[in-house]
């Protein structure tokens, strides 16, 4: 991913192509859904279910207590350095609201390259999927305050509109699933059912955005039955084999293409520019990732759910930030401050 995003800064720099540019339609319609069924395909349900209470205290309360202290840290620290004018905290809980998102997919790849512990992996994959819906709730309701609307009003609606979005995401997705896994039980052909968990992936995510409710949601929900249910009780081995090695590859080239993207989006000069600001955004996100997850690691240490210190360690080096964050930024009006 490294390499890639060195590349794209390379060729961008030259100007010698002239790539697509990375525009929320591009990113909902092509990576998003890609990229969150392999995660939630490949997640067992029963290891899921064992640590659901600390993958819920890092996606939920987590992401709120994270944007909080990048905010803390970064506004002042832009302030005493005269980093960006009059930047400010509301500017600081936009910035915090969407990158609080992991999206750890190039982790967990090396997670399955070193041979890492299954749960391990479970806790770091898991919480991404489920802080993708937190984070964009609580960008609503941050960018509500920004655009000046009360506040009670806006967390009111942001909360309303919370459940009903993930109630109907789950809803569309468990649908598109159940109707995948039905017609599963009738074929035994590799390459058809591979096709329709292509289907099925693209499918719940455009149906929940037709109705105005999560895509994310109802894309890992899909991606959830299919990879535990369907799995077990509609493919083959040779099936299952083929599909897990086709969704792997699925979301290491879209992957590799939004890095590559990013780099070809980012021009050095500019990064050159804005070096300082970088550097204290990335010591506010980093700060809070550790707050977060030392915090969650000691509330569970004396509980059946609890982890070695050294897996915290992982977890909080783990926690980057990817294409959720990237779709967020693209959604800002086009003459946002910073």
């Amino acid at each position: 991913t490294v390499a890639l995003v060195l590349a794209g800064l390379a060729l961008g720099s030259l100007r010698t192509l002239s790539p697509p540019h990375l525009t929320k339609e591009l990113m909902f319609g092509l990576f998003l859904p890609g990229l969150l069924f392999e995660a939630a395909f490949h997640i067992e349900y029963t290891r899921f279910r064992r640590n659901l209470f600390m993958i819920v205290s890092l996606a939920v309360p987590g992401v709120a207590l994270a944007i909080g202290v990048t905010s803390l840290v970064v506004t002042p620290l832009a302030g005493v350095f005269h980093l960006a004018s009059g930047f400010g905290m509301k500017d600081a809980l936009v910035f915090a609201a969407l990158i609080a998102a992991t999206d750890p997919i190039a982790v967990v790849a090396m997670f399955k390259s070193l041979g890492a512990p299954k749960r391990l992996g479970v806790l770091i994959d898991a919480e991404s999927l489920l802080n993708d819906g937190t984070a964009v709730v609580f960008f609503t309701i941050v960018m509500g305050l920004f655009q000046g609307h009360d506040a009670s009003i806006s967390i009111s609606h942001a909360m309303v509109d919370f459940v009903k979005v993930v109630g109907m995401g789950v809803i569309a997705g468990a649908l598109v699933a159940f109707v995948a896994s039905a017609v599963m039980r009738f074929i035994d052909d590799a390459m058809i059912e591979i096709t329709i968990t292509t289907v099925a992936a693209y499918g719940s995510f455009s149906l929940a955005e037709q109705f105005h409710v999560s895509g994310v949601i109802a894309t890992v929900t899909a991606g959830m039955i299919l990879g535990n249910h369907a799995r077990r009780e509609r493919m083959s081995p040779s099936t299952r084999v083929a599909i897990a090695s086709f969704w792997e590859y699925v979301a290491f080239a879209l992957n590799s293409v939004v890095f590559l993207l990013i780099g070809f989006q980012v021009h050095v000069d500019e990064l050159l520019a804005s070096w300082k600001i970088i550097i204290v955004a990335y010591l506010g996100v980093t700060v809070a990732r550790a707050v977060v997850v030392t915090g969650v690691t000691a509330v569970f240490a004396r509980t059946r759910e609890r982890i070695p210190w050294t897996w915290s360690v992982v977890l909080v080096w783990g926690g980057l930030r990817g294409a959720l964050s990237m779709v967020l930024v693209l959604s800002t009006p086009p003459d946002h401050p910073y």
